[in-house]
Parts: C-alpha cells; structure tokens; sequence
C-alpha cells in the first residue's frame, strides 16, 4: 500500500477516536437538562459557546500550523479533547461548569479539522484530493454518530457522567496515535490550482480570481454549516421528544432518540464519501446545489408538518441525515484547489471559523424560538412544537446555493 493511503487510514481512524466528545452533551443532553436543572436557553447557550470555542481557535491554529507543524497541532488538540470532556463528566456540576469544560472542549477541536485537512493535502494532488478529504470528513462524521450511538446507551444504563466519560478516553488514544504513526510530507512550492505565471498582469488576475474563489466558498460554507450543525445538535433532543410524546419512558425515549439520531448523523458517511470522491471527476457546484437543496427541502418539510407523526418524522431525518453534510467536502476541496500551499491550513482556519461562526448563532437561535413557542414547559423531551425552528434553519442555509450560483458564474469554463 502506499504510504499515502496508510497515512490517510490512519488519520482517519484517530479522527474516529478524537471526535467522539463533540456530540457526547447533545446525546445525553435530557439526563443533564434534568439533573442539573438546567433551563432550554440555558442548553442552547452551551451548545453555542461550545461552537464558540472552536472558531475562536481555529484561525490561530491554522496558522500556527502552517508555521510550526501540522501534525504537531493536530496531536495535542486531540489529547486536549479528551482530556477536557473526561474533566467534564468528572467535575461538571452546574450552568457555569458545564459552560466551562465544554468551551474547552471546543477550543481544543477547533485544532484538529482543519489542520488536519491540511496536513492531508500534503500527500494527495487535486485529482484524489477530493477523495481524501472526503474519507476525513467521512470520519468525522462516524464520530459525531457514535458520540450519539456510544454515550446514549451508556448514559441510559449508568448515568450521563459515564456516558461522556466513555466517549471522551478514545481521543487520548487517537492523540498519541497521531504522534507515534503520522509524519508530514514536504510542502509543494506552486499554487495548486493555478501554476504561478511569470507576466505580471496574469498574476494580478490569477490571484484576484482565486481569492474571489475563496471568498465565495467561505460564505457558502457558512451557510451549509448554519444548517448541519443545528440539525446534528437538536435532532436527537427532537426525536427523543418524538417518542417520548409517542408514550415511551424518558429513559426509553433519550436511548431510542439517540440511537436513531446515530443512525442519522451516520448517513452522512457514506453520502460525504461518495459526493466528495465524486467532484474529483464532476462539477463541483453542481453537487454543492443538489445535495444543499435536497436538505433543505427536508428542514422545510419538519416545518410544514401538522402533527409529530414517529414514522414521518424518522424518514424525514434520515433523508436530511444523508443530504446535509453530502456536499461538505467540497467547499474544502475547492478552497485548498485556489490557496496558496503555504497558506492552506491559515485560509482553512478563516472558512471553518466563519462556518462555526454561524453555528454560533444558528443553535442559541433555535433554542430560544424552541422555548418560546413551548412556553409552560420545562424540558425539551415534553416539547410538542419542533417545526417553526427547523423552518428557520432551512430558510437560512439557502445562502449555499445561492452563493454557487454566483460562483458559477464568477468561474465560467473554469467550473469544474
């Protein structure tokens, strides 16, 4: 096997591991809400600041990254990680403890995507780029689901603290995983889109062209993550109240609610893979478009349902599962395609920090339109009301393919 490909399996297997903490609170979240008397706002702030945490990192690691290692980086914010989120389940005990380890937590992830991209691209060309970011981001998304599918269960039977505990020592694995098995490949010198051109006036354009480029697929990522992350972080509450409305226990319905959100989140792996490995051959906004508006037809179909029907509302998230991180590879392939090789990490720092930055406001926004129109009700598994925040969600995720639609014709025959 190539060293490459042995370089890609194992980093994808550590972003397995190290992920695993993300989604570990989202899948436990009814147990804390209830044994630490915590109020929905009060959930919805979390899971922001946690959002916050990570673009606050994220810039500054890029760059550090491209400066002092990659891999470096990338293995101590995954130790990181999981050290925070074990400190968590051990000492969390109310509102401010909880807000504290999990922006710690987040601080540290902030580290590990994108410099992790970066790193990849050190060893894949453009042509099988898209096929190894997408097996990154695959992973990512097997950990997001199995912070749900792992942490659930156990949370059920021993108690949220277990749950996060549990879910939380794998990334101390993955970090010296990292360190033990991964090396950085020399950096190419050339642009790896555009060759640099010895005119002049061909580099002003070459270089305004691409970072107008960038820029466009910045903003378009912000409006995929605006949608992804809120639908990843309240469909397992949802689907909890789902069955718990359906006339299940809540014990029963945040194990359920959480197994099935598993499933859901895990859609996404398959779906990222194949899309990603398939703009290496296709037109990359095509594909950005489909999969951008298949989902948010999903949102918008919680949105316009009259009742909270279990089977409806299952098939439903698991066609959104699929679609809505589908196309989130991509806008990672187009970027490094136009950066500068010794800038990628950097600019892949500014695109995640201004998609996280969406999902900033994106979940507290849900959150408090959640509480609003469920007023007299303390916990989000009694919550009868979902569609109105859904709708919010899909309406403004429409800035993706509106932004590709003016990439395409920024690009013209340079679509690819």
């Amino acid at each position: 096997m190539a060293k490459k490909y042995k370089v890609l399996l194992i980093m994808v297997f550590t972003m397995i591991l190290g992920y695993l903490p993300w989604y570990n609170f989202s899948a436990v979240s009814s147990f804390i809400q209830s044994d630490l008397s915590l109020t929905t706002a009060e959930m919805g702030t979390i899971l922001s600041v946690f959002q916050a945490g990570y673009v606050l990192t994220v810039i500054f690691t890029g760059w550090l990254a491209d400066r002092f290692g990659r891999k470096k980086i990338v293995s101590i914010a995954t130790i990181l990680t999981g050290l925070f989120s074990i400190m968590f389940s051990l000492l969390a005990n109310g509102f401010e403890s909880t807000l504290f380890f999990r922006i710690l937590t987040g601080l540290s992830a902030g580290a590990i995507y994108a410099p992790g991209i970066a790193l990849l691209t050190n060893w894949f060309d453009k042509k099988e780029r898209g096929m190894a970011v997408g097996a990154y981001t695959a992973a990512l998304t097997i950990a997001y689901a199995g912070g749900y599918f792992i942490a659930s269960p156990i949370a059920a039977a021993s108690g949220w603290r277990s749950g996060i505990f549990w879910t939380s020592v794998p990334a101390l694995i993955a970090g010296f995983l990292l360190i033990l098995f991964i090396e950085e490949k020399p950096k190419d010198t050339a642009s790896p889109a555009i060759q640099k051109s010895s005119h002049p006036s061909e580099k002003i354009i070459n270089k305004n062209f691409k970072n107008t480029v960038i820029a466009i697929s910045i903003i378009a990522y912000a409006g995929h993550m605006w949608e992804l992350y809120t639908f990843w972080g309240w469909i397992g509450s949802y689907l909890s109240s789902v069955i718990y409305l359906g006339g299940a226990t809540q014990a029963e319905a945040v194990a359920n609610g959480g197994r099935i959100a598993a499933y859901v989140i895990l859609l996404g792996a398959p779906s990222v893979f194949i899309v990603s490995y398939m703009s290496d051959k296709l037109n990359k906004i095509k594909l950005i478009m489909a999969a951008s508006l298949f989902s948010i037809l999903g949102e918008l179909a919680f949105g316009l349902m009259s009742s909270m029907n279990p089977a409806m509302v299952i098939a439903i998230a698991l066609w959104v599962g699929f679609w809505a991180v589908a196309d989130s590879g991509i806008y990672k392939v187009i970027l490094t395609e136009y950066a500068d090789t010794d800038k990628t990490a950097t600019l892949l720092g500014v695109q995640s920090a201004v998609g996280f930055g969406a999902t900033i406001i994106s979940p507290y926004i849900f959150g408090r339109v959640l509480g609003s129109i469920n007023k007299g009700l303390s916990m989000t598994i009694e919550y009868p009301n979902w569609g109105l925040p859904f709708m919010i969600v899909g309406i403004g995720a429409l800035v993706s393919p509106l932004a590709m639609i003016y990439l395409s014709r920024v690009m013209g025959k340079d679509v690819k």
